[in-house]
């Protein structure tokens, strides 16, 4: 990871932070509006996108234009931009879109920033709640109303006493899915829906596991960074770096995720 000062990792989390202000003001007046228009950005299938999305992005991007003019960009909505400083700010406004046009406020503002060796300091911030997870660089801590705690993971170190949760419950292929079931079979509590909050909720404490697949960069790597920073392991399910997309297995203990990740190999345990 690249090494910062203190001041310098000061001052790069307040334009992190300004960015999700930034993104907050431009998403808050869409959500639950009833004039809202959604687009699909597939062919086939429904992969939507609002206003919101686009205007988040660009707002992030504006502030980003303004402090760190050198630095790489990658957002989902408005593609990549190459830095000079071996930094990239990565952007997802509104993780969860399906969750967003549904009215229900599962969805968040995803920011990393990485360097070649993946992502270093990751912000999830739900906007209409008003939560903000933060991690790396020093900083290990959320806000919410009335709150300002540090952000730590559970110890747990079972299966049999783990919370699971995954945004669907069709996770990925079929083998994928066979896979994510021999974990679910093993654990507490299996929950669905959550999108980006259950990377919150993990770093935070609540929960014990969160296990996906089909993920692009810009999905994982901002709670990639902040479930680390809480104490907690993300990698693929093999077990390699995950901040390239694909598949992720968050667990709390590095107990947890080892068995997690033979339930997902098929392996007996």
């Amino acid at each position: 990871m690249t090494r910062f000062s203190s001041t310098e990792a000061t001052d790069l989390w307040a334009v992190a932070e300004r960015m999700a202000d930034a993104a907050r003001d431009a998403i808050l007046p869409h959500f639950r509006s009833r004039n809202l228009s959604t687009d699909n950005k597939l062919a086939s299938g429904f992969d939507p996108v609002t206003i919101a999305d686009r205007a988040a992005e660009t707002a992030m991007r504006a502030v980003l234009a303004e402090h760190r003019p050198d630095d790489g960009i990658l957002g989902e909505e408005h593609g990549s931009v190459e830095g000079t400083t071996g930094l990239t700010w990565v952007l997802d406004p509104i993780d969860g879109t399906r969750s967003f046009i549904s009215g229900t406020p599962t969805w968040g503002v995803l920011i990393a920033l990485s360097d070649d060796t993946g992502p270093f300091m990751g912000l999830i911030d739900q906007p209409y709640v008003g939560e903000r997870f933060m991690g790396g660089l020093g900083q290990a801590r959320w806000t919410g109303p009335g709150r300002d705690d540090v952000l730590q993971t559970t110890t747990t170190a079972t299966l049999a006493d783990a919370t699971l949760f995954s945004t669907f419950p069709e996770i990925g292929t079929e083998d994928e899915r066979r896979a994510f079931q021999r974990v679910s079979e093993a654990v507490k509590l299996t929950r669905y829906g959550c999108d980006c909050y259950a990377y919150a909720l993990l770093a935070a404490g609540q929960i014990d596991l969160v296990i996906e697949a089909g993920l692009n960069a810009y999905d994982i790597q901002g709670p990639i960074a902040v479930i680390e920073a809480a104490g907690g392991i993300v990698t693929d399910w093999t077990g390699a770096p995950a901040h390239h997309g694909g598949t992720a297995l968050a667990a709390a203990t590095p107990e947890l995720h080892a068995q997690a990740l033979n339930k997902l190999c098929g392996a007996s345990q």
